[in-house]
């Protein structure tokens, strides 16, 4: 077993759910045993240790290698220390046919142990970077409301280049989508379930609603293009409205993730669709469903850090992925990122997550190789 694969297991086994998906006090809930976990694995290793407070008992962790000399670039590596739920035999690290079972293993304990690894790694070599300071920063909260990397932004942290873990196939992803959750809600007039031409059914005024977002809508989405991530795309995921058969409904409301492209913005895509329903004389309001904003990611790959990173890993091309991260909260913060990791984003939040063992041994490597690169 490598130290990094120990590593995992040893984060596999300590829960850290996000509380947003627990009840309240659960034993499961939070990072803060991870973090604690692995102060003490950087500590033994030489690493400045830290703690930035972000809510009631949960903090990112903060691990820097400071170089010899005075400071002329930072490199963050930043994966998060949050996972989804799981039921208690997920905490159990199963290692079968090559593979690493567990809840996060890939989503995204299995970034964590192989960047923090090749930092401790660099951090006993000889071949340290005399000029450039490195931090790793577990975050928490990725997978509810990304306080942590909002967090981070807002106290002020400054780095040349982010990477954050997020499991990538070991490709370098500069591209990904943003995500916008609005709910629309439709309001009638109640009345007898006998007498339906005394009321106005706001069930039937959102199903018109429904059937354009989910096709003419999607159509014109649809004829947008990105190089790396294709098209815009929009899901009415939920609706509710009324209370009984012999009711006509006065509400109804429904809840739509509409996935953004660079470029567009929440306001924008609000503008877009109420315009729509305005041209069809159709009525609903709006109201975000989400605290903060969550934007697409792009990040020029021509940037010398970034070029620096894909020569060092062998690799020519970037690539774009469908789901949002960290890094999107990083860049708009003004740090460059890029995302990569460890593991397939397939296996992410399922009841049987795992990843490859060869892969997170070559990540931790690849990362080692391009940390070396560093002056």
């Amino acid at each position: 077993m490598t130290g990094t694969e120990k590593l995992l297991a040893e984060l596999i086994a300590l829960p850290s759910v996000n509380p947003a998906f627990l009840p309240v006090r659960h034993p499961h809930a939070g990072e803060k045993r991870v973090a604690d976990f692995l102060a003490s694995v950087a500590a033994r290793a030489g690493l400045d240790v830290d703690y930035q407070k972000v809510l009631p008992g949960r903090a990112n962790f903060l691990a820097r290698l400071c170089p010899a000399g005075p400071v002329r670039q930072t490199i963050l590596l930043a994966p998060h220390l949050d996972t989804v739920v799981a039921d208690s035999t997920q905490f159990i690290p199963q290692r079968k046919n090559g593979r690493l079972y567990g809840r996060g293993a890939c989503d995204t304990k299995g970034s964590v142990a192989a960047m923090l690894s090749a930092l401790c790694e660099l951090a006993a070599s000889p071949r340290r970077p005399q000029a450039t300071e490195i931090v790793f920063a577990g975050l928490i909260d990725e997978e509810n409301a990304q306080e942590g990397s909002r967090a981070l932004m807002a106290g002020g942290f400054k780095a040349d280049l982010a990477i954050v873990g997020e499991p990538t196939r070991l490709e370098v992803v500069t591209a990904h989508k943003g995500s916008l959750w609005l709910e629309l809600t439709t309001r009638g007039r109640a009345a007898h379930g006998a007498t339906p031409g005394l009321g106005r059914n706001a069930v039937h005024a959102m199903a018109r609603i429904v059937a354009w977002l989910e096709t003419d809508y999607a159509a014109q989405l649809a004829r947008r293009k990105h190089p790396l991530l294709g098209s815009a795309t929009v899901n009415v995921g939920k609706i509710s409205g009324g209370t009984q058969p012999n009711i006509v409904p006065d509400q109804c409301v429904i809840a739509v993730d509409r996935r953004l492209l660079p470029g567009e913005t929440p306001v924008g895509v609000r503008r877009e669709i109420m315009a729509g329903l305005r041209a069809k004389g159709w009525a609903a309001t709006f109201a975000a469903a989400k605290i903060a904003p969550a934007v697409a990611l792009e990040t020029d790959p021509a940037r010398p850090l970034v070029k620096q990173f894909l020569v060092s890993l062998g690799q020519r091309k970037t690539v774009g992925v469908h789901y949002f991260c960290d890094a999107a909260v990083l860049a708009a913060g003004g740090i460059p990122s890029v995302v990569f990791g460890p593991g397939n984003i397939a296996q992410a939040h399922t009841a049987e997550e795992w990843i490859s063992l060869a892969e997170l041994e070559r990540g931790k490597n690849l990362l080692l190789r391009f940390l070396r690169t560093l002056p």
